[in-house]
């Protein structure tokens, strides 16, 4: 007869173990490997349709914000970064097979378990440089000059290391 340890060995390709002694939590930057399998359908010489399958790997990098079950098999981590100025958040499972590699690049003390303000602050450090731009009556960016665009640069950089000190001084 099967004895009960036999009988809860699932067989994946997924390593387990390391993944959940990786330890992923809140305030980590991660870079995470997927593995993206692309189905192309389309008519072949013999005007028969055929299915080609491609696969590529995509690389996501940014701040873990939240993670939920630890490193049960149903754990989950959600991962945020900034792209061209839009917050993009994606959500993986930790043991799913998609993932070719998880790596921790950066590791960040943290106070909280959720950092789910971090959506809301990027929001008000985005706001901020808009209210910037308009006092300096811009209307595009074809419009700008080499010089305004560095006074630009100088400007907003002036507003985000006042916020980067206030929010280490809160962090201490």
């Amino acid at each position: 007869m099967l004895q009960c340890a036999d009988m809860q060995k699932v067989i994946t390709p997924v390593n387990a173990p390391g993944r959940a002694k990786l330890g992923v939590r809140a305030g980590d930057t991660v870079r995470v490997v997927q593995n993206i399998v692309e189905l192309k359908k389309g008519k072949g010489a013999d005007k028969k349709e055929k299915t080609t399958k491609n696969t590529r790997k995509l690389v996501f990098e940014g701040l873990v914000i939240s993670t939920k079950h630890g490193t049960e098999p149903g754990a989950m981590f959600t991962v945020r970064a900034t792209m061209s100025g839009v917050g993009v958040e994606k959500t993986f499972p930790l043991y799913t097979p998609s993932i070719d590699s998880i790596e921790i690049v950066k590791r960040s003390k943290v106070r909280r378990a959720k950092l789910y303000f971090i959506r809301e602050k990027a929001a008000k450090a985005v706001r901020r440089a808009l209210r910037g731009a308009r006092m300096l009556h811009l209307k595009s960016d074809e419009t700008i000059t080499p010089a305004e665009a560095e006074a630009v640069a100088v400007i907003e950089a002036e507003e985000v290391a006042p916020a980067v000190t206030e929010s280490a001084e809160v962090a201490a």
